[in-house]
Protein backbone atom coordinates (compact mmCIF):
# COMPACT_ATOMS: atom_id res chain seq x y z
CA UNK A 1 0.00 0.00 0.00
CA UNK A 2 0.92 3.63 -0.37
CA UNK A 3 1.96 6.03 2.19
CA UNK A 4 -0.38 8.40 3.60
CA UNK A 5 -0.21 11.68 4.55
CA UNK A 6 -0.09 10.62 8.37
CA UNK A 7 3.38 8.84 7.50
CA UNK A 8 5.13 12.21 6.13
CA UNK A 9 4.29 13.90 9.72
CA UNK A 10 7.92 14.00 10.37
CA UNK A 11 8.61 16.19 7.24
CA UNK A 12 5.17 17.94 7.94
CA UNK A 13 6.35 19.07 11.45
CA UNK A 14 9.90 20.49 10.17
CA UNK A 15 8.07 22.61 7.77
CA UNK A 16 4.73 23.34 9.38
CA UNK A 17 5.75 23.43 13.26
CA UNK A 18 4.93 21.51 15.99
CA UNK A 19 1.52 22.48 16.91
CA UNK A 20 0.09 22.09 13.26
CA UNK A 21 1.55 18.59 13.24
CA UNK A 22 0.75 17.68 16.28
CA UNK A 23 -3.02 18.27 14.97
CA UNK A 24 -3.08 15.73 12.22
CA UNK A 25 -4.12 13.60 15.32
CA UNK A 26 -6.66 15.05 15.66
CA UNK A 27 -9.43 14.80 12.92
CA UNK A 28 -11.61 17.61 13.54
CA UNK A 29 -8.38 19.65 12.94
CA UNK A 30 -7.61 18.28 9.25
CA UNK A 31 -9.65 20.97 7.15
CA UNK A 32 -8.09 23.98 9.01
CA UNK A 33 -4.41 22.54 8.97
CA UNK A 34 -4.99 21.91 5.03
CA UNK A 35 -7.00 25.09 4.42
CA UNK A 36 -3.97 26.66 6.37
CA UNK A 37 -1.32 25.53 3.80
CA UNK A 38 0.77 23.20 5.90
CA UNK A 39 -0.11 20.25 3.64
CA UNK A 40 0.58 22.00 0.55
CA UNK A 41 0.39 19.76 -2.44
CA UNK A 42 3.88 18.61 -3.93
CA UNK A 43 3.03 19.57 -7.28
CA UNK A 44 0.93 22.64 -8.05
CA UNK A 45 0.12 21.33 -11.64
CA UNK A 46 -1.45 18.20 -12.21
CA UNK A 47 -1.67 16.69 -15.77
CA UNK A 48 -5.30 15.05 -16.13
CA UNK A 49 -6.62 12.69 -19.42
CA UNK A 50 -9.94 12.35 -20.46
CA UNK A 51 -11.74 11.08 -23.07
CA UNK A 52 -14.61 12.51 -24.61
CA UNK A 53 -17.18 11.35 -23.28
CA UNK A 54 -20.26 13.01 -21.00
CA UNK A 55 -18.74 11.48 -17.61
CA UNK A 56 -15.79 13.00 -18.06
CA UNK A 57 -17.64 16.46 -16.65
CA UNK A 58 -16.16 16.10 -13.25
CA UNK A 59 -12.90 16.55 -14.14
CA UNK A 60 -13.65 18.87 -17.43
CA UNK A 61 -15.59 21.10 -14.95
CA UNK A 62 -13.40 21.26 -11.91
CA UNK A 63 -10.90 23.18 -14.02
CA UNK A 64 -13.45 25.21 -15.69
CA UNK A 65 -14.85 26.41 -12.22
CA UNK A 66 -11.91 26.79 -10.66
CA UNK A 67 -12.60 24.00 -7.92
CA UNK A 68 -8.38 23.27 -8.21
CA UNK A 69 -7.38 26.63 -7.68
CA UNK A 70 -9.02 26.37 -4.30
CA UNK A 71 -7.12 23.04 -3.40
CA UNK A 72 -3.98 24.78 -4.48
CA UNK A 73 -3.70 22.81 -8.11
CA UNK A 74 -4.09 23.63 -11.66
CA UNK A 75 -5.37 21.21 -13.46
CA UNK A 76 -4.08 20.53 -17.07
CA UNK A 77 -6.52 18.75 -19.21
CA UNK A 78 -5.86 16.51 -22.06
CA UNK A 79 -7.88 15.46 -24.50
CA UNK A 80 -6.93 11.55 -25.53
CA UNK A 81 -8.05 9.71 -29.14
CA UNK A 82 -8.67 6.29 -27.39
CA UNK A 83 -8.67 4.33 -24.07
CA UNK A 84 -4.88 2.69 -25.14
CA UNK A 85 -3.55 6.43 -25.45
CA UNK A 86 -4.88 6.83 -21.49
CA UNK A 87 -3.41 4.13 -20.64
CA UNK A 88 -0.08 4.46 -22.17
CA UNK A 89 0.68 7.65 -21.26
CA UNK A 90 -0.47 7.11 -17.48
CA UNK A 91 1.47 4.46 -16.79
CA UNK A 92 4.33 6.15 -18.66
CA UNK A 93 4.07 8.94 -16.63
CA UNK A 94 3.00 11.47 -19.44
CA UNK A 95 -0.50 11.81 -17.46
CA UNK A 96 -0.59 12.36 -14.24
CA UNK A 97 -4.00 10.85 -13.74
CA UNK A 98 -6.89 10.60 -15.68
CA UNK A 99 -10.99 9.99 -16.10
CA UNK A 100 -10.04 6.00 -16.41
CA UNK A 101 -12.43 3.19 -17.15
CA UNK A 102 -12.58 1.13 -13.63
CA UNK A 103 -11.79 -2.24 -15.42
CA UNK A 104 -8.43 -0.70 -17.07
CA UNK A 105 -7.13 0.03 -13.71
CA UNK A 106 -7.93 -3.44 -12.43
CA UNK A 107 -6.61 -4.84 -15.52
CA UNK A 108 -3.29 -3.33 -15.28
CA UNK A 109 -3.09 -4.20 -11.68
CA UNK A 110 -3.12 -7.89 -12.86
CA UNK A 111 -1.08 -7.61 -16.19
CA UNK A 112 -3.82 -8.16 -17.95
CA UNK A 113 -4.93 -4.86 -19.50
CA UNK A 114 -0.90 -3.76 -20.57
CA UNK A 115 2.11 -3.99 -18.49
CA UNK A 116 1.49 -4.77 -15.16
CA UNK A 117 1.53 -1.22 -12.61
CA UNK A 118 0.41 -0.89 -9.55
CA UNK A 119 -2.54 1.52 -9.84
CA UNK A 120 -5.02 3.89 -7.67
CA UNK A 121 -8.26 4.63 -7.87
CA UNK A 122 -9.18 7.79 -5.64
CA UNK A 123 -12.88 8.05 -6.51
CA UNK A 124 -15.92 7.05 -8.78
CA UNK A 125 -16.91 9.89 -11.05
CA UNK A 126 -20.04 8.69 -11.99
CA UNK A 127 -22.62 5.91 -12.25
CA UNK A 128 -25.04 4.71 -14.86
CA UNK A 129 -25.24 6.26 -18.44
CA UNK A 130 -23.72 3.89 -20.73
CA UNK A 131 -26.11 1.77 -23.30
CA UNK A 132 -25.26 -0.70 -25.88
CA UNK A 133 -26.79 0.22 -29.28
CA UNK A 134 -28.07 -2.24 -32.09
CA UNK A 135 -27.73 -0.82 -35.61
CA UNK A 136 -31.14 -0.17 -37.55
CA UNK A 137 -30.45 -2.66 -39.89
CA UNK A 138 -31.04 -5.28 -36.75
CA UNK A 139 -34.43 -3.07 -36.22
CA UNK A 140 -35.24 -3.93 -40.12
CA UNK A 141 -34.91 -7.63 -39.46
CA UNK A 142 -37.20 -7.08 -36.24
CA UNK A 143 -34.65 -7.42 -33.61
CA UNK A 144 -35.44 -4.90 -30.53
CA UNK A 145 -34.19 -6.73 -27.63
CA UNK A 146 -31.91 -9.36 -26.05
CA UNK A 147 -34.30 -12.30 -26.98
CA UNK A 148 -34.62 -11.28 -30.87
CA UNK A 149 -30.94 -10.50 -30.92
CA UNK A 150 -30.39 -14.71 -29.77
CA UNK A 151 -33.05 -15.64 -32.63
CA UNK A 152 -31.22 -13.57 -34.99
CA UNK A 153 -27.73 -14.72 -34.18
CA UNK A 154 -28.88 -18.26 -33.93
CA UNK A 155 -29.91 -18.07 -37.27
CA UNK A 156 -26.89 -17.61 -39.12
CA UNK A 157 -23.18 -19.07 -38.61
CA UNK A 158 -20.96 -18.47 -35.64
CA UNK A 159 -19.38 -14.74 -35.99
CA UNK A 160 -21.55 -13.83 -38.34
CA UNK A 161 -22.58 -10.31 -36.16
CA UNK A 162 -19.42 -8.38 -34.83
CA UNK A 163 -20.41 -5.94 -31.86
CA UNK A 164 -17.83 -3.69 -30.52
CA UNK A 165 -16.75 -2.12 -27.22
CA UNK A 166 -14.03 0.34 -25.98
CA UNK A 167 -11.01 -1.56 -24.21
CA UNK A 168 -10.57 -5.54 -23.29
CA UNK A 169 -11.27 -5.39 -19.91
CA UNK A 170 -13.44 -1.92 -20.05
CA UNK A 171 -17.18 -1.39 -18.33
CA UNK A 172 -18.56 -1.69 -21.99
CA UNK A 173 -17.07 -4.85 -22.46
CA UNK A 174 -18.52 -5.74 -18.90
CA UNK A 175 -21.93 -4.37 -20.15
CA UNK A 176 -22.25 -6.09 -23.52
CA UNK A 177 -20.77 -9.90 -22.46
CA UNK A 178 -23.28 -9.47 -19.27
CA UNK A 179 -26.31 -8.87 -21.28
CA UNK A 180 -25.26 -11.16 -24.05
CA UNK A 181 -24.59 -13.74 -21.98
CA UNK A 182 -27.95 -12.89 -20.04
CA UNK A 183 -29.76 -13.98 -23.20
CA UNK A 184 -27.88 -16.99 -24.11
CA UNK A 185 -25.87 -15.30 -26.14
CA UNK A 186 -21.81 -16.37 -25.77
CA UNK A 187 -20.04 -13.15 -26.39
CA UNK A 188 -16.66 -15.20 -27.39
CA UNK A 189 -18.18 -18.20 -29.17
CA UNK A 190 -21.47 -16.79 -30.88
CA UNK A 191 -20.49 -13.26 -31.93
CA UNK A 192 -16.84 -11.31 -32.73
CA UNK A 193 -16.13 -8.14 -30.82
CA UNK A 194 -13.78 -5.73 -31.37
CA UNK A 195 -12.20 -2.92 -29.57
CA UNK A 196 -13.48 0.95 -30.97
CA UNK A 197 -12.49 4.44 -29.68
CA UNK A 198 -16.02 6.15 -28.36
CA UNK A 199 -16.16 8.73 -30.44
CA UNK A 200 -15.37 6.32 -33.33
CA UNK A 201 -18.13 4.14 -33.03
CA UNK A 202 -20.95 6.13 -34.45
CA UNK A 203 -19.31 5.92 -37.98
CA UNK A 204 -18.12 2.30 -37.98
CA UNK A 205 -21.86 1.31 -37.64
CA UNK A 206 -23.06 3.87 -40.24
CA UNK A 207 -20.46 2.25 -42.50
CA UNK A 208 -21.64 -1.61 -41.11
CA UNK A 209 -18.29 -2.28 -39.83
CA UNK A 210 -20.41 -3.72 -36.41
CA UNK A 211 -24.01 -4.51 -35.84
CA UNK A 212 -24.15 -2.92 -31.99
CA UNK A 213 -21.46 -1.32 -29.77
CA UNK A 214 -21.41 -0.65 -25.77
CA UNK A 215 -20.21 2.71 -24.99
CA UNK A 216 -20.80 5.82 -22.74
CA UNK A 217 -22.90 9.08 -24.02
CA UNK A 218 -23.10 10.79 -26.03
CA UNK A 219 -22.49 8.17 -28.57
CA UNK A 220 -25.75 6.15 -28.00
CA UNK A 221 -28.04 9.14 -28.51
CA UNK A 222 -25.94 10.36 -31.46
CA UNK A 223 -26.72 7.05 -32.88
CA UNK A 224 -30.28 8.10 -32.77
CA UNK A 225 -30.12 11.45 -34.02
CA UNK A 226 -28.40 10.53 -36.55
CA UNK A 227 -30.63 7.27 -37.33
CA UNK A 228 -28.06 4.96 -37.83
CA UNK A 229 -29.42 2.91 -34.46
CA UNK A 230 -31.35 3.16 -31.04
CA UNK A 231 -30.60 2.09 -27.47
CA UNK A 232 -31.32 -1.66 -26.70
CA UNK A 233 -30.55 -1.51 -23.23
CA UNK A 234 -29.33 0.82 -20.47
CA UNK A 235 -26.08 0.15 -18.60
CA UNK A 236 -28.14 1.14 -15.54
CA UNK A 237 -31.11 -1.63 -15.94
CA UNK A 238 -28.17 -3.91 -16.35
CA UNK A 239 -26.62 -2.43 -13.12
CA UNK A 240 -28.61 0.18 -11.23
CA UNK A 241 -26.08 2.76 -9.58
CA UNK A 242 -23.49 1.15 -11.18
CA UNK A 243 -19.85 2.35 -10.95
CA UNK A 244 -18.81 3.88 -14.27
CA UNK A 245 -15.39 5.95 -14.86
CA UNK A 246 -12.92 6.79 -11.94
CA UNK A 247 -10.19 8.98 -11.35
CA UNK A 248 -7.50 7.17 -11.55
CA UNK A 249 -3.50 6.87 -11.01
CA UNK A 250 -0.41 4.70 -10.30
CA UNK A 251 0.37 3.68 -6.86
CA UNK A 252 3.86 4.92 -6.93
CA UNK A 253 2.20 8.90 -7.70
CA UNK A 254 -0.11 8.63 -4.79
CA UNK A 255 3.12 7.72 -2.88
CA UNK A 256 5.09 10.18 -3.80
CA UNK A 257 2.42 13.05 -4.13
CA UNK A 258 -0.33 12.16 -1.50
CA UNK A 259 -1.03 15.90 -0.66
CA UNK A 260 -1.45 16.44 -4.42
CA UNK A 261 -3.70 13.34 -4.62
CA UNK A 262 -5.80 14.78 -2.01
CA UNK A 263 -6.15 18.11 -3.42
CA UNK A 264 -6.83 16.44 -6.65
CA UNK A 265 -9.44 14.00 -4.78
CA UNK A 266 -11.06 17.17 -3.67
CA UNK A 267 -11.35 19.39 -6.68
CA UNK A 268 -13.12 16.82 -8.48
CA UNK A 269 -15.23 15.75 -5.86
CA UNK A 270 -16.62 19.20 -5.24
CA UNK A 271 -16.96 20.04 -9.32
CA UNK A 272 -19.48 16.81 -9.12
CA UNK A 273 -21.35 18.24 -6.28
CA UNK A 274 -21.64 21.19 -8.04
CA UNK A 275 -22.86 19.23 -11.36
CA UNK A 276 -25.28 17.38 -9.50
CA UNK A 277 -26.41 20.10 -7.67
CA UNK A 278 -29.58 21.16 -10.00
CA UNK A 279 -30.54 20.68 -13.63
CA UNK A 280 -29.13 24.94 -14.26
CA UNK A 281 -25.61 23.43 -13.13
CA UNK A 282 -26.02 20.35 -15.52
CA UNK A 283 -27.26 22.51 -18.13
CA UNK A 284 -24.18 25.01 -17.67
CA UNK A 285 -22.24 21.80 -17.96
CA UNK A 286 -23.76 20.31 -21.19
CA UNK A 287 -22.94 23.74 -22.78
CA UNK A 288 -19.57 22.98 -22.39
CA UNK A 289 -19.06 19.98 -23.00
CA UNK A 290 -19.86 20.35 -26.05
CA UNK A 291 -17.28 22.77 -27.16
CA UNK A 292 -14.99 21.68 -29.55
CA UNK A 293 -12.11 21.57 -26.99
CA UNK A 294 -14.24 19.05 -25.09
CA UNK A 295 -16.77 16.53 -26.75
CA UNK A 296 -17.42 18.42 -29.45
CA UNK A 297 -20.83 18.24 -30.54
CA UNK A 298 -24.21 19.23 -30.57
CA UNK A 299 -25.85 20.46 -27.33
CA UNK A 300 -29.30 19.02 -28.00
CA UNK A 301 -27.15 15.03 -28.46
CA UNK A 302 -25.82 15.65 -24.76
CA UNK A 303 -28.60 17.42 -22.63
CA UNK A 304 -31.63 14.87 -22.64
CA UNK A 305 -29.70 11.94 -21.52
CA UNK A 306 -27.44 14.45 -18.92
CA UNK A 307 -31.12 15.24 -17.43
CA UNK A 308 -32.59 11.82 -17.32
CA UNK A 309 -34.48 12.31 -20.11
CA UNK A 310 -34.11 9.13 -22.80
CA UNK A 311 -35.29 8.40 -26.02
CA UNK A 312 -34.66 4.69 -27.27
CA UNK A 313 -35.33 5.56 -31.02
CA UNK A 314 -38.11 2.68 -30.87
CA UNK A 315 -40.76 5.50 -30.34
CA UNK A 316 -40.31 4.95 -26.23
CA UNK A 317 -39.17 7.49 -24.33
CA UNK A 318 -38.93 7.90 -20.19
CA UNK A 319 -37.34 9.98 -17.43
CA UNK A 320 -34.52 7.79 -16.08
CA UNK A 321 -34.57 6.54 -12.50
CA UNK A 322 -31.14 5.78 -12.45
CA UNK A 323 -29.55 8.36 -14.83
CA UNK A 324 -26.21 9.19 -15.13
CA UNK A 325 -25.25 10.56 -11.13
CA UNK A 326 -21.62 12.23 -10.31
CA UNK A 327 -22.45 12.76 -6.28
CA UNK A 328 -25.71 12.23 -4.88
CA UNK A 329 -24.65 12.53 -1.76
CA UNK A 330 -21.47 11.23 -1.88
CA UNK A 331 -22.89 7.47 -2.53
CA UNK A 332 -21.23 8.10 -6.27
CA UNK A 333 -18.08 9.01 -5.48
CA UNK A 334 -17.07 6.58 -2.68
CA UNK A 335 -14.77 3.93 -3.70
CA UNK A 336 -16.49 0.95 -2.43
CA UNK A 337 -14.31 -2.41 -2.75
CA UNK A 338 -17.17 -4.54 -3.50
CA UNK A 339 -17.29 -2.63 -6.82
CA UNK A 340 -13.80 -3.33 -7.65
CA UNK A 341 -14.08 -6.74 -6.46
CA UNK A 342 -16.78 -7.17 -9.40
CA UNK A 343 -14.99 -6.16 -12.06
CA UNK A 344 -12.54 -8.75 -10.86
CA UNK A 345 -15.01 -11.91 -11.05
CA UNK A 346 -16.11 -10.73 -14.45
CA UNK A 347 -12.14 -10.91 -15.21
CA UNK A 348 -12.20 -14.03 -13.79
CA UNK A 349 -15.51 -15.56 -15.64
CA UNK A 350 -14.26 -14.45 -19.17
CA UNK A 351 -11.03 -16.25 -18.58
CA UNK A 352 -8.73 -12.93 -18.57
CA UNK A 353 -7.26 -13.96 -15.53
CA UNK A 354 -7.48 -18.00 -15.38
CA UNK A 355 -7.03 -18.80 -11.40
CA UNK A 356 -8.80 -16.68 -9.13
CA UNK A 357 -7.17 -13.47 -7.59
CA UNK A 358 -7.13 -12.41 -3.62
CA UNK A 359 -10.10 -10.27 -4.59
CA UNK A 360 -10.45 -8.52 -1.07
CA UNK A 361 -6.95 -7.97 -1.05
CA UNK A 362 -6.41 -6.58 -4.81
CA UNK A 363 -9.51 -3.75 -4.18
CA UNK A 364 -7.83 -3.05 -0.41
CA UNK A 365 -4.84 -2.04 -2.77
CA UNK A 366 -6.27 -0.44 -5.72
CA UNK A 367 -9.62 1.41 -3.95
CA UNK A 368 -7.39 4.56 -1.91
CA UNK A 369 -10.49 4.43 0.95
CA UNK A 370 -8.12 6.62 2.62
CA UNK A 371 -7.27 9.14 0.13
CA UNK A 372 -11.04 9.68 -0.61
CA UNK A 373 -12.17 10.17 2.65
CA UNK A 374 -9.00 12.75 3.34
CA UNK A 375 -10.70 14.52 0.25
CA UNK A 376 -14.04 14.10 1.59
CA UNK A 377 -13.03 15.89 4.50
CA UNK A 378 -11.59 18.92 2.93
CA UNK A 379 -14.84 19.44 0.77
CA UNK A 380 -16.80 18.90 4.39
CA UNK A 381 -20.18 18.01 4.40
CA UNK A 382 -19.90 14.68 2.47
CA UNK A 383 -21.74 11.65 3.35
CA UNK A 384 -19.51 8.50 4.04
CA UNK A 385 -20.96 5.15 3.84
CA UNK A 386 -21.31 2.83 7.05
CA UNK A 387 -19.64 -0.31 4.93
CA UNK A 388 -17.07 -0.31 2.03
CA UNK A 389 -19.01 -2.79 0.67
CA UNK A 390 -22.40 -2.80 -1.26
CA UNK A 391 -25.29 -5.09 -2.15
CA UNK A 392 -26.58 -4.74 -6.04
CA UNK A 393 -29.12 -6.71 -7.77
CA UNK A 394 -28.53 -7.64 -11.68
CA UNK A 395 -31.13 -7.76 -14.80
CA UNK A 396 -30.23 -11.68 -14.03
CA UNK A 397 -31.37 -11.05 -10.26
CA UNK A 398 -28.08 -12.32 -8.99
CA UNK A 399 -27.17 -10.18 -5.88
CA UNK A 400 -23.61 -9.31 -5.05
CA UNK A 401 -22.74 -8.07 -2.12
CA UNK A 402 -18.95 -8.98 -2.46
CA UNK A 403 -19.34 -11.96 0.03
CA UNK A 404 -17.95 -14.88 -1.81
CA UNK A 405 -16.14 -13.45 -5.07
CA UNK A 406 -14.99 -16.90 -6.16
CA UNK A 407 -18.28 -18.63 -5.89
CA UNK A 408 -19.74 -15.58 -7.98
CA UNK A 409 -17.64 -15.97 -10.42
CA UNK A 410 -17.95 -19.49 -10.94
CA UNK A 411 -21.61 -19.47 -11.04
CA UNK A 412 -22.54 -18.39 -14.41
CA UNK A 413 -23.84 -20.63 -17.04
CA UNK A 414 -22.45 -18.57 -19.71
CA UNK A 415 -18.36 -18.47 -19.31
CA UNK A 416 -14.87 -19.40 -20.14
Amino acid sequence: MSKTPFSLSRRQLLLAGAAVGGSYLLPGLHHAAWAAGSDAPEKTTVRVGFIPLTDCAPVVMASLKGFDKKYGITLQVSKEASWAAVRDKLTSGELDAAHVLYGMLYGLQLGVAGPQHDMANLMTLNNNGQAITLSNQLKAQNVTDAASLKKAIDAKAKGSYTFAHTFPTSTHAMWLYYWLANAGIDPFEDVRTVVVPPPQMVMNMKIGNMSGYCVGEPWNQRAISDNIGFTAVTSQQIWPDHPEKVLGTRAQWVTENPNTARALTAAVLEAARWIDASDDNRRETVKALAGRAWINTKVETLEGRMLGHYENGLGQTWQDAHAMRFFHDGSVNFPYLSDGMWFLTQMKRWGLVKTDPDYLAVARQINRIDIYKQAASAVGNVTLPASEMRSSTFIDGKVWDGTDPAAYAASFAIKR
